[in-house]
């Protein structure tokens, strides 16, 4: 297993909606969420997938270097950004309607992380 680590100082050059999941590309990375995360901006005011703003809050950060990123396995997949947003995805059993909530292609080809 991997972990989210290598994304820190990347920067966020697209956000893809495709039909029922969310592509976050960081130059040679890519973050595949399955399930909508959260988004929350520098002041904690937080929206999710449905709510207005939520797609604009997503795009905001296209251009943005992810300041930390973390893993926790069971727990929660979090990318914050220079600009104090932070994504959030809960891995909790009882948040999550499928086994597999999203994976994490590092640059460097290293092996795919699969949460």
């Amino acid at each position: 297993m991997g972990d989210l680590s290598s994304l820190v100082g990347e920067q966020l050059t697209a956000v893809e909606f495709v039909q029922d999941f969310l592509q976050l590309r960081f130059e040679e990375a890519l973050l595949t969420l399955l399930v909508w995360p959260d988004a929350a901006d520098a002041d904690g005011i937080s929206v999710a997938f449905g709510q207005p703003g939520y797609r604009d809050a997503l795009c905001s950060v296209i251009g943005e270097e992810v300041a930390n990123a973390d893993y926790t396995e069971g727990r929660s997949v979090t990318v914050e950004f220079e600009n104090g947003t932070i994504f959030a995805l809960s891995l909790r059993p009882e948040d999550l309607d499928t086994p597999l909530a999203g994976s994490f292609q590092a640059a460097d080809g290293s092996d795919l992380l699969e949460f």
